[in-house]
């Protein structure tokens, strides 16, 4: 039985990352510090073969490993500082800095592990904010190489995770996998803490995905709909089981050694056709209007990939469509009510 190190295990993403690795048959360590959500319960937290580390990532010690970690076979870094739009500048530097920390803290521990004979690769997880700046639509992977690099510190932090794969690969020939997500929707997504509240319309929200906060003002009977801009900002929301699964493949794949990966649907829809997607749902037959709020100044208009790198090299496609991810969310947030 293979046994895999998550990090940020108990995160949105990460929670999706152990539920997968489990149903396959892995022992899974996670290592989580709840400085996202704080303290916070998840599915997967029982399970026998699943074990918690509640540390900072900061904090691993290469040359005393712990012993939950000494015989870890692979490496999956899904830790990081995190949020929304207005996140990612409000705390500018303090993200940049601290997933610096936590990156080269994961991976003193990969080359070790590595140097070891023990680990077989590390999965490292990018972000599509990479292409931040491209102009190349759908984006294949490597546009990375000739686009602007981005403008968020949050995002030319992501690239710099890149670097670390490369940088390990090349000193110390670490094996590695980069994996760009696109738009992760799903259950398990909170408010985080530090986020700020902002005034949509008449209701206060967290804005810490779009999914989540359209359904909040549905939900709570906003009429006409407030969405940010003018409602074409273009993204391609991909369920997180969908987004795991293509994270498993690609471990599991000798194809995708050193390799990078968009991993996404490749069905891009406006934040006003999702929205149209909502609402339909929870106010069937009543008409759709929206209002345009001002738009954030650091928004990116379309994140588009070109998925058929994954497609070819890992057998992977999206299968959970909008609808059915939509529907999953709309549950969750009624169930929280």
């Amino acid at each position: 039985m293979s046994k895999v190190l998550i990090t940020g295990s108990q995160g949105f993403i990460g929670s999706y990352l152990c539920a997968e690795f489990l149903s396959k048959g892995y022992k899974v360590v996670g290592v989580d510090n709840f400085s996202k959500y704080g303290p916070i319960t998840r599915p997967h937290d029982n399970h026998p073969n699943f074990h918690l580390i509640e540390m900072d990532v900061i904090d691993f010690d290469a040359n005393n490993i712990l012993p939950e970690l000494q015989d870890v076979e692979y490496i999956i870094s899904g830790a990081a500082m995190i949020g929304g739009i207005t996140y990612f500048h409000k705390y500018a530097y303090d993200l940049l800095a601290t997933n610096e920390r936590i990156m080269a803290s994961t991976f003193d521990l990969a080359i070790k592990l590595h140097e070891k004979g023990i680990l077989k690769r590390i999965v490292a997880l990018s972000s599509s904010m990479v292409f931040e700046n491209t102009t190349v639509y759908p984006t294949p992977e490597v546009n990375v190489k000739t686009c602007a690099p981005p403008m968020s510190t949050y995002g030319f932090q992501k690239l710099a995770v890149e670097y670390f794969c490369k940088g390990a690969h090349e000193q110390y020939g670490v094996p590695y996998t980069i994996i760009r997500p696109f738009n992760c929707v799903g259950v398990g997504e909170e408010d985080a803490i530090g986020e700020h509240e902002v005034l949509s319309g008449n209701i206060k929200l967290m804005m810490s995905h779009v999914l989540p906060d359209i359904i909040n003002k549905i939900l709570k009977g906003q009429d006409p709909l407030h969405i940010l801009g003018t409602g074409e900002q273009v993204r391609c929301y991909t369920n997180g089981k969908d987004i795991a699964r293509g994270i498993r493949m690609a471990l599991e794949s000798e194809k995708s050694l050193n390799e990078d990966f968009n991993i996404s649907t490749p069905v891009a829809t406006s934040v006003k056709e999702l929205a149209e997607v909502v609402w339909n749902i929870l106010n069937p037959g009543k008409p759709f209007s929206t209002v345009s709020d001002e738009a954030y100044e650091y928004d990116v208009q379309r994140r588009i990939p070109n998925t058929s790198k994954a497609q070819e090299l890992l057998g992977f496609e999206a299968e959970v469509g909008l609808e059915e991810s939509v529907r999953e969310v709309i549950e969750y947030m009624r169930g929280k009510e």
